[in-house]
């Protein structure tokens, strides 16, 4: 590889390494804008599922959100190893390797698969899971009837996830997004139907819900396969060529990349839900007003999500390229945008941090005039949160293009629970500081993480780190 020769000092920025740099940010634009609309399709299927479930109920909402807090759990374990397809194909597609991108992404799928046996099985125990867990036997009977539909989504969701990170290595992540898109109005009326018993279906209420997710989830994937398996550019790699032939080195290194996103994943989903049991000791305004804001900041999380997966893919295409000076330029294209992003969305929720709650709650009434300020006040708190959350994954995704994924676990170790999870319980309940006090502890928590990521990408690129590829 030829690299740049040494310029004057003092002298001006070469208009091509400026060129550079605006074309990366453009580049990274316009593969993380699919990414992240694809994200919050998901999120308004999640939002019309519990939309519909809410007609019947607040035990059922209720059991409902018992039943996703088992699932997640699980869905999270493979879904961090299915991520690791998106680095490694994009790393082989940089480096021009048309057969290490399709193994990638078949162990990627054969990955799905097996984990999904045994975590699909430990689904239909979640009564006594939850029973175990102090929960009522009511509601556990509740959860229990809606994962018996919903346990079967978890294989077909890995494989729409590989399949998704696939297509972004490639640098075509639309159709991912299309699909999503047209999932969208068929999950809302087959929900209804099955939740309800419309259209000549039976009523099956909170199992209903749970067949209607398996259902679409299973359609997305089925209509992924035939997208990447006919349709340009995909068909080239012939996907299913040589599906059951064993590929265990790269299936090792897969799970190598993979079970520390996974494990960095729980422990961020674990932190929050500890500091949501924090809020629950407090009061119930302080715990609803806890789930207002930070519904405002996992809707805007979606967006430096997507920014996060374009910097897996674009870190990936320059490591695999053995470009070290555009590895460096992909990751701090991409956290710069995240943090310009964020920044702007920040603003735009403090100056309309007092209308937000009550897109929730409706106009106040004397009993949720008290839930209003609160959440309009964590708001408030959140500036700094709101922006290390999006920095924090942004760069985590970085580290991803490079493979670098055990460093950035320890970090979530320390970060989410020795410092946030500390932070919260000390300024939350020692210091009086209460639901305020939380939030300030998990900004500090991430905060802290963030900048320990951008950190360790900046130290790896800054002595031209770059991954090894398996050899083909």
């Amino acid at each position: 590889m030829m690299t740049p020769g040494p310029t004057l000092a003092g002298a001006a920025v070469p208009p091509t390494s400026r060129s550079a740099w605006r074309e990366e940010l453009i580049d990274t634009i316009k593969l993380a804008l699919p990414i992240a609309l694809t994200q919050l399709g998901q999120v308004a299927m999640m939002t019309c599922d519990l939309a519909l479930l809410g007609r019947l109920g607040d035990h059922v909402v209720a059991a409902s959100a018992l039943a996703h807090t088992v699932l997640f759990a699980a869905f999270v374990v493979g879904m961090g190893i299915v991520s690791a397809v998106s680095p490694l194909a994009s790393q082989a597609f940089g480096a021009r390797q048309p057969r290490m991108v399709r193994r990638a992404l078949r162990v990627g799928l054969w990955a799905a698969t097996l984990l999904g046996i045994p975590l699909t099985a430990s689904q239909l125990y979640g009564e006594e899971m939850l029973l175990a867990l102090g929960q009522t036997p009511d509601t556990a009977a509740l959860a229990s009837t809606y994962l018996m539909g919903l346990a079967w989504c978890l294989v077909p969701g890995w494989w729409f996830i590989a399949l998704r990170g696939f297509m972004q290595s490639v640098n075509r992540p639309e159709p991912g997004l299309w699909i999503t898109i047209a999932a969208i109005p068929i999950n809302a009326a087959l929900a209804y139907a099955l939740i309800y018993g419309e259209f000549g279906l039976p009523r099956l209420e909170l199992l209903g819900a749970g067949l209607a997710t398996t259902i679409v989830n299973t359609g997305m994937c089925v209509a992924g396969v035939w997208v990447c398996y006919a349709s340009r550019p995909f068909k080239k790699y012939r996907i299913l060529g040589r599906f059951w032939r064993p590929d265990w080195v790269l299936f090792r290194h897969l799970v190598t990349v993979g079970a520390p996103i996974s494990g960095t994943m729980l422990l961020e989903y674990g932190v929050f839900a500890a500091a949501a049991l924090l809020m629950g000791r407090i009061g119930t305004t302080e715990l609803a007003a806890h789930q207002i804001a930070l519904t405002m900041a996992s809707i805007m999380f979606m967006v430096p999500f997507g920014i996060s997966m374009a910097a897996t893919v674009r870190v990936g295409h320059a490591a695999g390229r053995r470009d070290v000076a555009g590895t460096r330029r992909a990751g701090m294209a991409a956290i710069a945008l995240g943090v310009a992003f964020m920044a702007g969305m920040t603003l735009i929720v403090i100056l309309t941090r007092h209308a937000i709650p009550l897109l929730f709650l409706g106009f106040g009434t004397e009993d949720t005039n008290a839930t209003l300020q609160l959440a309009a006040m964590l708001l408030l708190v959140g500036a700094s949160f709101f922006i290390a959350d999006g920095v924090q994954t942004v760069a985590a995704g970085a580290l991803r293009g490079l493979n670098d994924t055990r460093m950035p676990l320890m970090f979530a170790a320390i970060c989410f629970w020795a410092i946030g999870f500390v932070a919260c319980y000390a300024l939350g309940f020692t210091l009086n500081y209460g639901a305020v006090g939380i939030w300030m502890g998990l900004s500090i928590g991430l905060a802290t993480y963030a900048l320990l990521l951008i950190r360790r990408f900046h130290a790896l690129t800054r002595r031209g780190y770059l991954p090894d590829i398996v050899a083909t």
